[in-house]
């Protein structure tokens, strides 16, 4: 019996098998990830860490590039695990009217009409609850050092302190990102174009 059970790589490489998706091992300056497709999307499960000087902190993120021609916005994240961000792009606290979902959750957007037709969808909001600590926003961009994106691309998203090894947390985390995509088509917030965007450098 192991004490610290299977490693990252042994869960990663069942989860691709178990969700028909590819597991690539990354390289020297790459770490390995999953690419799961979706439709005509790619959503892309990675780590990545920052160096704090004398330790590092690993990050466990989700990624899922998309074209965003209406320039549509939001951030969310649960109340009192984050405080002061979101404040970017001219973004507002909005409630979208389901009090139990807006006693627990910050919800920052630029537009609150679609906003709430997002979070109308009762399964989105289920999955959202399942993940016990969240981050999830729309950005546009990376930084500095990071992939370049067009004016009408964006990406959905998610970022999360440490490797997360549980199988059923990341399932329902793809299946998350799934929803939300397939809604931002179903509302015209997206269209149904792959974006062109490299996330990684061969």
């Amino acid at each position: 019996m192991r004490l610290f059970g299977l490693s990252r790589k042994e869960v990663w490489r069942q989860l691709s098998e178990e969700m028909n998706a590819s597991y690539i091992e990354g390289g020297y300056f790459i770490g390995p990830r999953i690419e799961y497709k979706h439709n005509i999307w790619t959503i892309y499960l990675d780590t990545y860490t920052v160096s704090t000087g004398k330790s590092s902190i690993t990050y466990t993120r989700m990624r899922l590039p998309f074209m965003n021609p209406k320039k549509f916005f939001f951030k969310i994240y649960k109340k009192g695990v984050f405080s002061n961000i979101g404040k970017a792009l001219g973004m507002q606290d909005i409630e979208i009217g389901y009090d139990y979902f807006d006693n627990d959750y910050i919800i920052k957007g630029n537009d609150e009409i679609l906003l709430r037709k997002v979070f109308q969808n009762h399964k989105l909001r289920n999955l959202i609850e399942k993940q016990s600590r969240i981050l999830l926003e729309i950005k546009d961009n990376e930084g500095r050092f990071g992939p370049k994106f067009k004016d009408d691309t964006s990406e959905l998203y998610f970022v999360k302190t440490g490797v997360i090894k549980d199988k059923e947390t990341l399932k329902n985390l793809f299946k998350l990102f799934v929803k939300i995509i397939d809604e931002f088509e179903m509302l015209g917030i997206t269209i149904h174009q792959t974006p062109e965007v490299t996330l990684y450098n061969k």
